[in-house]
């Protein structure tokens, strides 16, 4: 009887894992994990090997790590690529990290904020936006346009979340495809 009570409490044990696990969205290929923070899951997703790079660049690999909470509107490969050539390898360069950092934090907001909640917040607004800083000091707007959500930087630049609600151990991840620039 011992040994059907372990293995009953293991398979719920493993189920329960499973579940949570479920939870998390993969992103560019990798498992993320609630456990983890902001750094430790994005080294891992090949879709963000630039913005990665980035963070190395600026020094803001330690930021990052630290309790938060943060939320970060990450953008793609494919969105530094959209940007005019000469963007990202001008931005890399030590010479620019000012200019980078400025970049870099106008993605990232403080707070712990759920699409669902942005959302909730702009559809609640006056003028259907929910308007917010970045850790740059830079405003965002968010809008929802049928079922997606839309950050927009100072310029209107409009960035679709194409994966919401990442959790992260410090904060949450909302993978956009686009980069906000601030002005």
């Amino acid at each position: 009887m011992k040994i059907v009570s372990k293995l009953a409490t293991a398979v719920a044990a493993l189920t329960i894992a499973t579940a949570a696990y479920a939870e998390n969205p993969m992103v560019g290929g990798a498992p993320m994990f609630e456990t983890k923070n902001i750094v430790e899951n994005a080294v891992n997703s090949a879709d963000h090997t630039t913005l990665v790079a980035a963070v190395k660049a600026a020094d803001l690999v330690e930021t990052l790590q630290r309790p938060g909470p943060f939320t970060v509107f990450a953008p793609v490969n494919e969105a530094f690529a959209a940007l005019p050539d000469g963007t990202v390898d001008t931005l890399l360069k030590p010479e620019n990290k000012d200019m980078l950092t400025k970049v870099l934090t106008a993605h990232v907001v403080a707070g712990d904020w759920s699409a669902a909640e942005i959302a909730r917040q702009a559809r609640a607004s006056s003028d259907g936006f929910y308007h917010f800083n970045a850790v740059s000091g830079d405003a965002l707007s968010a809008q929802v346009r049928g079922n997606n959500v839309f950050i927009y930087d100072e310029s209107g630049n409009a960035g679709r979340v194409t994966i919401a609600d990442v959790d992260q151990s410090n904060g949450v991840i909302h993978v956009v495809d686009t980069v906000l620039v601030p002005k």
